[in-house]
C-alpha cells in the first residue's frame, strides 16, 4: 500500500496551546566578533580587566543573562504548542502513547525510509503528531 501524506490528515492538537512570549530573538554576539575574522560570533563571556563590554558601559553588547529566560510552562516548546520528542523506533515512539497532547514526535536523523513508514504508519494508529513524516517517504508506483 502507497503511503501518502493524505493518509496524515487528523492532527492532534495540543492539550494547552499558550503564548510563547520571546524576551529577546537577536543572538548575543562575540565582542569584537565584527571586527576580527578569526574572532568568531558565538557568545563567550569578556574577562579583561579593563573591558568595557564586562563592565557594562552605555552602547555596547549586552551580557546574556537570567532576566532574558523563557516562561517554564513554554520554554522548549514549538509554535504549535508542542514539546520535540526525537524517535528512532517504534518502542520509542510507544512511550508518547500517553503524552500525545503534550509531545510531538520528530524522527531521528539516521532512520531509513523503511523504518519510517513503519513509524509513520503506527503514529498514526496511536493519534502521535509527527512534525517530519513526509522526510524521505517516496510514493510507490502503480502496478
Amino acid at each position: 500500500q502507497a503511503l501518502t501524506v493524505c493518509h496524515i490528515a487528523k492532527m492532534v492538537a495540543p492539550a494547552k496551546k499558550l503564548k510563547i512570549v520571546k524576551k529577546r530573538k537577536q543572538k548575543f554576539p562575540r565582542h569584537q566578533s565584527d571586527r576580527f575574522a578569526c574572532v568568531d560570533a558565538s557568545w563567550r563571556r569578556p574577562k579583561g580587566i579593563d573591558s568595557r563590554v564586562r563592565r557594562r558601559f552605555r552602547s555596547l553588547h549586552t551580557l546574556p543573562n537570567i532576566g532574558y529566560g523563557s516562561n517554564k510552562k513554554t520554554k522548549h516548546m514549538l509554535p504549535d504548542g508542542f514539546r520535540k520528542f526525537v524517535v528512532h523506533n517504534v518502542a520509542e515512539l510507544e512511550v508518547l502513547l500517553m503524552h500525545n497532547r503534550k509531545f510531538c514526535a520528530e524522527i531521528g536523523h539516521g532512520v531509513s525510509s523503511k523504518k519510517r513508514q513503519e513509524l509513520v504508519r503506527r503514529a498514526a494508529e496511536l493519534d502521535v503528531k509527527l512534525t517530519n513524516a513526509a522526510a524521505r517517504i517516496r510514493e510507490e508506483e502503480s502496478e
